[in-house]
C-alpha cells in the first residue's frame, strides 16, 4: 500500500519521491509541473503484471532497507540487506552546484550504487509512462544508454551497468559501484561513474555550505533545517516560484474528492513563504521570489477579459490552469480522480491583492535586496491595492476556496485592509505623505468596517464571515497579520474559540461546517502551527511550545510533512512535501525557540 513515508530529492528544477523500497515512484519531467512520468504513487489501482510508472531496485531476497539523508543536504541514502547478508548502498540525488559561475541544475537524476558487502544480486526496472500514465514509451538503445520515447519528450538512461540486464528487468551481481543518470535526450560524454562521484561531492558541498548559510533557531534545528532544504527544492529557480506541493491529487482524506493538482504557486502562500525565507537569512530565494510575485503584479492589465486577480499561477506565471482529469491513472492508493490543472484559477479570491502586496514590502525595507524602479513597482502595487478596496467587503471563494459557496469572508478583507496598511507604509517610507495619508484614510475605513462586522459580540469573536456566526482557522492570523494587537481581548477570546472549537486532539480542522463534500475529516497541519503562534503571542507560552512538540511528532521518518493528518491515527494525507506545512514549522521554531545568547 502507497503511504506518504517518502523521501524527496531534487535541485529546484526536477524532484523525486522516494519510497521506503527505495523506488522512484513519483517524478514530473521536465519540470515540476511536467509529465508524471514516474507515477506509481498515484496509480494504486494498477494490476501486478502491468506494472510501471517507477524506477525501482530490487535487491534479490531483501530483508531490509535502512534510509537516512546524508547530513544538511538533499542526498538519500538507502542500504539494502538481503536474508544471506550481502547489502548495498544506493544513492539518490539531482545534481546542484555551481558551475563557470553560476548554478548547475539539469533536469536530471542520478542513481548510484555500491557493493557493501557480500555478493548482492540487483534488478533494475525503469518504467517511465507518458501522458499521465495513457503512453508507453517506445524504447531504443544504445551501447551505454536507454531512450525511453514518448510523444512529446524522450527520456534518457545512461549507464555503465550492463543495458540489456535493464531491457530484460533481469538480476545481476553488484560487484562494483555502478551508475545511471536519467534525464533529457542527450549524450553524457563523460565516464559515468567519475562523473557520478564528481556531481555527488559537488551537490553534497553545495547543500552544506547552503545550509551553513541559514540563520537558524537554537531549538529545533535538525527540524528547521531538513523543512528548509524542502521549502527550497520546492522552489522553481529558474522563475522564483514556489510551489504549493510537488504532487497531484493525493486526497486529503480516504474515500473523498478533495484531490487537488498543488504544483502551482499560490499568491496566498506568498505572505508565508517570504516571513519564513527572511527568517532563515535566505535572501537570494526571497528576492528571487518577489521578483515572481512583483512580475505577476504587472500580469494584472494584461489579463484579457479578466478584472480580478487569479488566486495562483504556473510556475512560469502562466494564468489559466484548465482543469481535467487523467483517466489512465486510479490515483493514491485507488482514490481518484487525477486531476492536471486547477480550476481555482477562475475564483474570485479577494485577499490575493493583500498577499501581492504583503509580499513585496521587504522589497522597500530590506536593505540586503537590491532594489531598482521602485516607483513603478509602488505604481503597481497602488493598482493593486486600489482594487482590494474596492472589493475587501464583496463575496468571494473565501481562503479555503469553496467552489459553491460565495461569502465576505473576514480573511479576504483583513487582507484586502492589509494592502491598503502596507502601502501606507511603503509611501511613507518612500517619502510621500500624501499618498501614505490617502491609503490610512483608506485602511482605517476598510478597519472599522471589518471590526464591526466581522465581530460578533454574543460569540465574544471574532467570525468567519460579516454577520456570521462560524469560526474558521485563519481567524488565528489577525494579530500576526497586524489587524489587531494580540493583547487585544477580542483577540485573545478568538483564539480561545478557535481552539474550543476546531481543535481535535493536536490537529486543527480548518472549519467545521459542512461544505461541498462535507465535514473535515482529517487536521490541516498549517492550522495547528497558526494556534502554536497565537497561543505565543497571547502569552500562552508553555501551551505553545507542547503543541510544537506534538506538532513535529507528525513528521513523517524523513522529517517531511503534507497537507493533512488523519486525526485519529495521524497517517499523513494530502499532497507531499506541502510547503504551507514546512513554512508553519520554520515560523513557529523561530518563534518559540530560545535565542543563542540564552540559550549559551
Amino acid at each position: 500500500m502507497s503511504s506518504l513515508d517518502l523521501a524527496v530529492v531534487g535541485n529546484c528544477m526536477v524532484a523525486a519521491l522516494i519510497d521506503r523500497r527505495a523506488r522512484i515512484v513519483w517524478c514530473c519531467f521536465p519540470r515540476f509541473d511536467g509529465d508524471p512520468i514516474f507515477n506509481e504513487l498515484l496509480d494504486g489501482g494498477r494490476k501486478a503484471d502491468d506494472a510501471c510508472g517507477s524506477f525501482a531496485m530490487e535487491l534479490v531476497g531483501q530483508v531490509s532497507c535502512h534510509q537516512r539523508y546524508l547530513d544538511n543536504t538533499a542526498v538519500l541514502v538507502s542500504v539494502l540487506t538481503d536474508r544471506d547478508g550481502n547489502a548495498l548502498e544506493i544513492t539518490d540525488f539531482a545534481p546542484r552546484f555551481t558551475h563557470f559561475g553560476r548554478i548547475h541544475r539539469p533536469p536530471s537524476l542520478i542513481r548510484r550504487v555500491r557493493p557493501l558487502r557480500g555478493r548482492p544480486h540487483l534488478v533494475v526496472r525503469v518504467l517511465p509512462t507518458f501522458e499521465c500514465g495513457a503512453r508507453k514509451p517506445e524504447i531504443t538503445r544504445g551501447a551505454n544508454h536507454i531512450r525511453y520515447v514518448g510523444p512529446s519528450q524522450t527520456v534518457r538512461l545512461t549507464t555503465d551497468a550492463p543495458v540489456s540486464y535493464i531491457l530484460e528487468q533481469r538480476q545481476f551481481v553488484i560487484d562494483r559501484p555502478m551508475s545511471f543518470f536519467l534525464g533529457a535526450d542527450e549524450p553524457l560524454r563523460s565516464n559515468a561513474d567519475s562523473t557520478a562521484r564528481e556531481f555527488l561531492d559537488s551537490t553534497v558541498d553545495h547543500w552544506r555550505d547552503w545550509v551553513r548559510a541559514l540563520s537558524i533557531p537554537f531549538d529545533w534545528q535538525e527540524a528547521v533545517i531538513r523543512a528548509a532544504i524542502t521549502l527550497k527544492l520546492c522552489n522553481f529557480e529558474e522563475t522564483g516560484a514556489i510551489v504549493a506541493a510537488l504532487t497531484t491529487s493525493i486526497p486529503e482524506a480516504p474515500g473523498t474528492e478533495r484531490n487537488w493538482d498543488y504544483r502551482y504557486c499560490w499568491l496566498r502562500d506568498a505572505y508565508f513563504v517570504i516571513n519564513a525565507l527572511n527568517r532563515l537569512g535566505q535572501t537570494g530565494t526571497m528576492e528571487a521570489f518577489i521578483t515572481y510575485m512583483t512580475n505577476i503584479a504587472g500580469d494584472l492589465g494584461l489579463l484579457p477579459g479578466r478584472l480580478d486577480m487569479p488566486p495562483l499561477f504556473g510556475i512560469t506565471r502562466e494564468a489559466e490552469l484548465d482543469e481535467r482529469l487523467a483517466a489512465a491513472l486510479t490515483g493514491y492508493r485507488g482514490m481518484g480522480p487525477v486531476r492536471v490543472g486547477n480550476a481555482a484559477y477562475t475564483q474570485i479570491q479577494n485577499d490575493a491583492y493583500g498577499a501581492l502586496v504583503l509580499a513585496s514590502v521587504h522589497a522597500f525595507f530590506d536593505r540586503r535586496l537590491i532594489r531598482s524602479s521602485e516607483s513603478d513597482l509602488f505604481a503597481g502595487l497602488e493598482r493593486l491595492a486600489a482594487r482590494a478596496v474596492a472589493v475587501f467587503d464583496v463575496p468571494d471563494a473565501g481562503p479555503w476556496e469553496l467552489r459553491t459557496k460565495a461569502s465576505v469572508h473576514t480573511f479576504s478583507s483583513v487582507m484586502c485592509w492589509a494592502a491598503a496598511d502596507r502601502l501606507a507604509l511603503i509611501a511613507n517610507g518612500l517619502g510621500r505623505p500624501e499618498r501614505a495619508k490617502i491609503w490610512r484614510t483608506e485602511a482605517d475605513r476598510m478597519h472599522a468596517v471589518i471590526a464591526d462586522r466581522a465581530f460578533n459580540a454574543k460569540r465574544n469573536s471574532f467570525v468567519s464571515t460579516f454577520d456570521g456566526e462560524d469560526l474558521d482557522a485563519t481567524l488565528l492570523l489577525l494579530a500576526d497579520l497586524g489587524f489587531i494587537a494580540a493583547n487585544d481581548p477580542r483577540f485573545i477570546a478568538t483564539v480561545e474559540a478557535v481552539g474550543r472549537q476546531l481543535k481535535r486532539g493536536s490537529l486543527f480542522v480548518r472549519y467545521d461546517t459542512a461544505d461541498d463534500f462535507g465535514h473535515m475529516q482529517t487536521g490541516f497541519l498549517i492550522c495547528g502551527f497558526w494556534y502554536v503562534d497565537a497561543l505565543w503571542a497571547i502569552g500562552r507560552r508553555e501551551e505553545a511550545r507542547e503543541l510544537f512538540e506534538q506538532l513535529l511528532g507528525y513528521r513523517n521518518s524523513f522529517g517531511l510533512l503534507s497537507e493533512d493528518a488523519d486525526l485519529t491515527t495521524g497517517e499523513l494525507w494530502g499532497n507531499f512535501p506541502q510547503t504551507y506545512s514546512m513554512v508553519g514549522l520554520i515560523n513557529s521554531a523561530v518563534r518559540l525557540s530560545r535565542s543563542w545568547e540564552d540559550a549559551l
